[in-house]
């Protein structure tokens, strides 16, 4: 996947704008923009600086925003039977792990999205944090310690590895 946007994009964009972008899409983010940084020979301190940048950028609003817009369509939109169902659930769900474990629902977020397997990741770090109804404060400084131990696991798998192996 990592590679079809790449040779879509590779003409016209510069190699860090290529990351950049591929680093704010939601699926790919930051995993996927090292693998393209990697590809395209861009340096990895180069690499890993937009990354995490690119990662993090959508964050907040997605913090901030995503409820309201879940509310909005749980009244209006053509899913509001769905929306007022995640929203509901993921509101009781969060009173419930914060009340049964006050401070591991942070750890547990910062794991979410540290460790970079398929459907992990700040997007979603970052929309379960809205929907548990956790503060942004609160969990703004997980989910970007998440972006930066992710960053490192994926250097290490995109710039380090192979080199080791000589691939």
């Amino acid at each position: 996947m990592v590679e079809t946007v790449i040779e879509t994009m590779k003409g016209i964009l510069s190699p860090q704008l290529i990351i950049f972008i591929i680093s704010l899409l939601p699926i790919l983010e930051l995993r996927g923009g090292l693998i393209a940084a990697s590809l395209l020979h861009v340096p990895w301190l180069q690499a890993s600086l937009i990354c995490i940048i690119a990662n993090f950028i959508p964050i907040p609003f997605i913090i901030l925003f995503i409820e309201k817009i879940l509310d909005f369509l749980s009244i209006k939109g053509p899913i509001k039977k769905f929306a007022k169902a995640i929203t509901e659930k993921g509101r009781k769900k969060g009173q419930e792990l914060q009340e049964k474990y006050p401070n591991s629902v942070l750890l547990g977020l910062y794991l979410f999205v540290a460790i970079p397997l398929p459907g992990t990741g700040a997007w979603t770090g970052a929309l379960i944090a809205a929907l548990l109804g956790l503060s942004p404060k609160k969990c703004i400084l997980p989910i970007g310690l998440g972006i930066l131990t992710a960053c490192a696991i994926m250097l290490g798998l995109t710039y380090l590895l192979p080199g080791v192996f000589g691939f």
